[in-house]
């Protein structure tokens, strides 16, 4: 297994801000090993995708060098990204608590982390985006310092017991997205001088970045609603077809088609309900469709760890109406920012949209600034990243 031809080379950009020479810090070297369920760009990878993009752009902008491993066909535009041939895995939100640890053959997984293993002596550090078994178990293994950021909550006993693992040996190892994401860890934790340790405690949290002078503010919204993410039962899309049905506002959705069978029995459900599945979009091309959306709807019927199209809605302008379920409960104040729902209440999506014309638009932009900058995400994720090389 080896590189695909198209590999670029290792030399710096040098159009990036030296920041940290100039504070008197070392220039990082970092590799960042890609999701292993999907090639970057195609929105396989979900959210895994954007965090991996910004988090990138953050880093450069403060003057290190980033280059990234990924499945074949990845492409995401201003970085340098070595393909990596192998079969992609299954996601892990549906395999239940007592999942095996699996791997197909010729498993990307293990092709990444093969090739991680022989450039790593390129690299100061080495983070993994993947929630997978194998990255972290191989942490120990490595000469070149490997950290991870967990894009999920606790799922299953196989990733608890190896996160706990890897976290009690190289204590500054893990960060998450948000502190809801962090407590449903709380199984994992450790005995401290002064008492137990719980993971939220041990574990950092980085929260998210983003450019946000690639969303553009837009003031008026059409008699429209959207809804954002991959085509998956874990998603809970049923349920805002279902609010769709009967409020007779047009959803339109986007996102990468992971089950179609999932989508064309929503259709059957709900044949009257105004919806258009509208495909997968681009950073650039999203933004500019969903900034014309009177609200987005998110129904997440899992934790999310975060939830970046929150943040990539009220960048644009437009409210978030969501279950009050994991990451969003952090994003949106209710009544300011939009609404968060009792989980699983069709009847509370119908309440809140029948609301969203009491939202201003403009403090929905304004909070965005104001707490998810790319600048503050970059300050953050140096830190992490130096605090795990002492």
């Amino acid at each position: 297994m080896g590189l695909a031809e198209s590999s670029p080379d290792l030399e710096p950009s040098l159009n990036v801000s030296m920041s940290a020479e100039s504070s008197n810090l070392p220039v990082l070297k970092a590799l960042f090993v890609s999701t292993s369920v999907g090639p970057l760009g195609t929105g396989m990878g979900g959210g895994v995708e954007l965090t991996l993009a910004n988090l990138a752009k953050a880093l450069q902008l403060r003057g290190h060098l980033v280059n990234v491993l990924a499945p074949m066909d990845s492409s995401c535009d201003g970085l340098n990204i070595y393909q990596v041939p192998g079969q992609l895995q299954s996601t892990a939100q549906a395999q239940g608590r007592a999942a095996k640890v699996e791997m197909p053959a010729d498993a990307v997984i293990a092709n990444l982390w093969e090739q991680a293993r022989q450039m790593q002596g390129d690299y100061d550090i080495i983070l993994n985006f993947a929630y997978d078994w194998l990255p972290l178990y191989l942490t120990p293994f490595f000469e070149t310092p490997v950290v991870h950021l967990i894009s999920m909550g606790s799922l299953t006993e196989a990733m608890d017991c190896i996160i706990e693992q890897t976290l009690d040996r190289f204590p500054h190892c893990i960060a998450v997205h948000s502190g809801i994401q962090a407590e449903t860890f709380e199984a994992i934790a450790t005995q401290a001088s002064d008492g137990i340790a719980h993971f939220s405690q041990r574990c950092t949290i980085l929260a998210n970045g983003f450019d946000l002078s690639r969303y553009q503010f837009q003031p008026n919204a059409k008699a429209q609603l959207g809804w954002v993410g991959r085509i998956a039962p874990e998603k809970g899309l049923e349920d805002a077809v279902a609010a769709i049905a009967q409020t007779q506002t047009p959803l339109k959705i986007w996102g990468a088609m992971e089950h179609p069978d999932y989508w064309a029995e929503i259709q059957q459900r709900y044949p009257d309900a105004p919806i258009e599945y509208c495909g997968f979009l681009s950073t650039d091309e999203l933004q500019q469709q969903l900034g014309y959306c009177q609200g987005l709807v998110m129904t997440p019927k899992w934790v999310e760890a975060f939830g970046n199209v929150a943040i990539e809605a009220l960048a644009c302008g437009v409210p978030v109406i969501s279950y009050g379920r994991g990451g969003p409960l952090e994003i949106i104040e209710d009544g300011l920012t939009g609404y968060l729902v009792e989980p699983d209440s069709v009847e509370g999506l119908v309440g809140a949209i029948a609301k969203l014309d009491r939202i201003d638009r403009v403090t929905c932009r304004a909070q965005t600034e104001a707490k998810y900058s790319l600048a503050a995400m970059g300050e953050r994720t140096e830190a992490w990243l130096r605090k795990s090389l002492v």
